[in-house]
């Protein structure tokens, strides 16, 4: 995305390949690919530099209008954000690891269910892995219903992961 930033005020957003018009002139959708460094500043095509969006999972994110940087010669577009309610945020958060759990889980509960029908005992390092992932998951999930703020929550998720199951190898 571009925008024409004429005397530090952008005049217009342009799309990448759509065609564009200024001053009376019609600009097919490939003319600032084409168009050479001088043609660009000749006309105040800058590039538009989105900064980092906050994650729409924790926080109320709003896109602010573009505001030109004359120390970078761009059009920038950053974003305010107002964090969710915390207990919703948790609830979710603990369902969604939960969910995750149950997914690392899934692919060796044919071991317990054999178990239970033939009698034929699952070797430790199954057991002690799949007792691993439930230890991980009901820690992550205390932390989260402990977080004081809708960032500890986001910084929880960020870093909680399940140990690797006994056939993965090593270093996967």
């Amino acid at each position: 995305m571009f925008a024409q930033v004429i005397n530090g005020i952008i005049i217009q957003i342009i799309q990448n390949g759509q065609p564009w018009t200024y001053a009376g002139v019609n600009y097919p959708s490939n003319w600032i690919q084409l168009a050479g460094p001088s043609d660009l500043a000749e006309l105040g095509i800058v590039d538009v530099v989105y900064g980092e969006r906050p994650n729409d999972t924790y926080y109320w994110v709003t896109q602010l209008a573009p505001v030109y940087n004359a120390e970078t010669n761009q059009a920038d577009i950053n974003f305010t954000s107002t964090p969710k309610d915390l207990a919703t945020v948790q609830v979710t958060a603990v369902s969604t690891v939960n969910s995750c759990a149950y997914s690392t889980l899934l692919p060796s509960d044919w071991m317990i269910v054999r178990q239970v029908e033939t009698g034929e005992t699952i070797q430790p390092d199954w057991n002690s892995w799949r007792q691993s992932v439930r230890i991980v998951a009901s820690n992550t999930a205390n932390a989260i219903n402990d977080s004081a703020n809708v960032a500890n929550v986001q910084l929880t998720m960020s870093t909680f992961t399940f140990p690797p199951s006994p056939d993965q190898p090593v270093g996967a």
